[in-house]
């Protein structure tokens, strides 16, 4: 495009919240400065919930992963990718987007392939600090790859370094001395399992609160996945631990504003989210992540002493309870972790990321 203007945007992500939200933030930026935007999605993935609620028009693929996944899948995916191809290409042809943002999940795969087949300019970005497979793909195609972390790919003229796109409404909460300095009373934890919930961190955070209570006050709200609210009901009623427990918390900024520290997986929004909000963690990587990129992630923030990374293979409740006592008895020490957090954030990521998209297309 030369002596143009983007007017017409495809937005692709699917799958779990790590994908979906930093696409979402992309996505409302570019409505904002005037772009149509189409989001190209799966019916299985949280996208078909969330895109429509913020009125944003959205497409589905039939398209599922295959890595990991049995040897049925395996033998039909040609076939379903090849159909997903031939779709996008339709869309295409009728949409007549100036480009494509792949925000990662498998629907970007054949997005990206659809729209690069039709000449239009694909751009990508990787969330995680390990490229996943569907990106390492698509960058040979891409006219720009933007990494949240550095190293994720090779160093090269096509790759740039955003951070990861978070609600603004994070980005924009007040600093972590004027939050923490205010407090008194008993600690707040905040418990995340993601948008799909963490069945062990339901099972484990319970009986290791369970051993501090008579020590240390505290208040906990726990996000547990709207699978699992009945089973981590009974985790904190079995326990004897009052708790706060919902399925899913639309607010998330409310949510790091109110907590002292955060217990959680870290996945790649997750790390971005916490050093944006400047708030302390403990993360638990999911020890079934592809390539383990999770630990790779928390490492972004336990490196600086913004976290404590501890695998979940290596913890019990014993553990868990010894490790939150010692970080929750001083509010001040939270607030350092938090102050270091804040000073690992790329705040303005979602900008940096929809004016580079607009402008190499442009170009």
């Amino acid at each position: 495009m030369t002596d143009a203007k983007v007017k017409k945007v495809l937005v692709t992500a699917g799958g779990t919240g790590g994908h979906v939200f930093p696409a979402l933030a992309a996505a409302r930026l570019f409505q904002e400065q005037g772009v149509e935007v189409l989001w190209i999605g799966t019916r299985q993935g949280i996208e078909a919930d969330i895109v429509p609620k913020n009125s944003i028009n959205i497409e589905y693929l039939d398209i599922a992963g295959v890595r990991g996944q049995g040897l049925a899948r395996l033998i039909w995916a040609p076939l379903k990718i090849v159909k997903a191809v031939t779709q996008v290409i339709k869309i295409v042809r009728r949409y007549q987007p100036d480009l494509v943002l792949g925000m990662g999940g498998f629907v970007t795969g054949p997005t990206g392939v659809g729209v690069w087949l039709c000449g239009r300019p694909v751009f990508i970005h990787e969330q995680n600090a390990i490229a996943g497979f569907t990106n390492k793909v698509l960058a040979r195609l891409a006219r720009k790859v933007f990494q949240a972390f550095p190293g994720a790919f090779a160093a090269g003229p096509n790759v740039e370094t955003t951070g990861n796109p978070v609600r603004k409404e994070i980005a924009q909460l007040a600093s972590p001395s004027q939050r923490y300095d205010e407090r008194e009373g008993p600690v707040r934890i905040l418990i995340l399992g993601g948008s799909q919930g963490a069945v062990a961190l339901n099972q484990l955070v319970p009986k290791a609160l369970a051993q501090l209570q008579a020590e240390l006050p505290f208040l906990v709200r726990h996000q547990c996945g709207a699978k699992n609210i009945e089973a981590a009901h009974g985790c904190y009623q079995q326990a004897g631990v009052d708790a706060e427990v919902v399925p899913f918390i639309d607010d998330m900024a409310s949510a790091y504003a109110w907590a002292d520290v955060v217990v959680c997986r870290s996945g790649a929004l997750t790390v971005s989210e916490l050093a944006a909000a400047g708030v302390a963690s403990i993360l638990i990587p999911y020890p079934f992540a592809v390539d383990d990129h999770q630990t790779k992630n928390g490492q972004y923030l336990s490196a600086a002493g913004a976290a404590v990374l501890v695998q979940q293979s290596e913890l019990n409740e014993a553990d868990l309870a010894q490790l939150l006592k010692e970080k929750l008895g001083s509010r001040d020490e939270l607030k350092r972790m938090a102050e270091k957090a804040r000073a690992l954030a790329m705040t303005h990521a979602t900008e940096k990321l929809v004016q580079r998209c607009m402008e190499v297309a442009c170009e």
